[in-house]
């Protein structure tokens, strides 16, 4: 995960929720990935080592355990950037040009400079990620298919040339699901839309408070439409298994037939927000404090992480001849 900080509700159920239940079933290894982080921001580096430290208590925060799991810093590893110097000798410009993220990015993302060598290359850093630890399964989302499919043509590309080194990783698709920012377009910190891990009761009040809503539904016994209402949306994922409150089908009726208004549902999506925050801003709390622990878990996890991966650059310099 690039190293950005502070991570939201949308980290938590799209990718981290199904984080620590592989930790149990899996040999696993978590990385920090600074060095992708400078992809965009590498004009300002002054922030990334509190971002560092500020994504792996989150990390904590919800459930991944270094005791089960190899947490690290991608830096740390310096076989990451040799073996992603070696994989760039490899591959072809048009590989890197039609991957749909990087035109998808270059498109939306319009108050930075995308145009370096780093950026175009990530794909093959990625990949470099993946084949020191010679993973055969990778979490993802069926959005980042297309990189996994670049990785294993990647691995073929190698293994033709210099014998079989280099595993083809398979993805593992995990079901996730997509929290909307609190104006309705996808979370995400850039846009200011986001509710962070462990956020405060008042702060959790106020952006709830500021979440879009049904326009067309001003009285509360007008007809509401809540597939658009970003508010339902949240409910839908925080009611499941909850007998506190109504059924996500019983709300979305109530609502199409003018039954409750929308201040009732905002009263309870902030109930239950709070509920969800309530343990995580505790022990956030008390893990942030810590920075000698924070310091240990990841110069422990990234000396376990350099140690697999020296083994397989070994054998990538005996496959180079080198």
């Amino acid at each position: 995960m690039r190293t950005t900080g502070r991570l939201h509700l949308g980290h938590y159920f799209g990718t981290l929720r199904n984080w620590i239940k592989l930790q149990d079933e899996y040999d696993c290894y978590y990385m920090a990935s600074d060095l992708h982080a400078l992809t965009t921001e590498y004009a300002d580096t002054s922030k990334i080592t509190e971002n560092i430290f500020e994504m792996v208590t989150d990390w904590l925060t919800v459930g991944l355990d270094p005791e089960k799991s190899v947490i690290f810093k991608q830096s740390a590893v310096h076989d990451h950037s040799e073996l992603f110097l070696i994989l760039s000798m490899i591959t072809p410009l048009g590989w890197l040009q039609r991957c749909p993220t990087y035109k998808e990015q270059i498109r939306e993302i319009k108050n930075k400079d995308l145009n370096n060598y780093g950026f175009l290359g990530y794909p093959v850093l990625m990949a470099a990620d993946i084949f020191l630890y010679k993973a055969n399964l990778v979490p993802v989302g069926e959005d980042q298919l297309s990189h996994l499919e670049f990785t294993r043509e990647l691995a073929r590309r190698f293994n033709n040339f210099y014998g079989e080194v280099l595993v083809e990783p398979l993805e593992l698709l995990s079901e996730s699901a997509k929290v909307p920012g609190i104006d309705g377009k996808k979370m995400s910190k850039s846009y200011g839309n986001s509710i962070f891990l462990g956020e405060t009761d008042d702060v959790i009040k106020e952006k709830v408070k500021n979440m879009f809503t049904d326009p067309l539904k001003i009285k509360k016994d007008d007809h509401g439409h809540p597939d658009g209402c970003v508010v339902i949306k949240f409910y839908e994922i925080f009611s499941k298994g909850s007998d506190k409150y109504p059924s996500f089908n019983q709300k979305e009726k109530d609502c199409k037939a003018g039954d409750i208004g929308c201040s009732i549902c905002k009263k309870q999506l902030t109930e239950m927000l709070s509920d969800f925050m309530k343990p995580l801003a505790e022990k956030r709390k008390t893990i942030i404090s810590d920075k000698a622990y924070l310091e240990k878990v990841v110069i422990e996890g990234s000396k376990k992480a350099e140690e697999y991966a020296h083994k397989t650059m070994t054998e990538i310099h005996k496959a180079l001849k080198f």
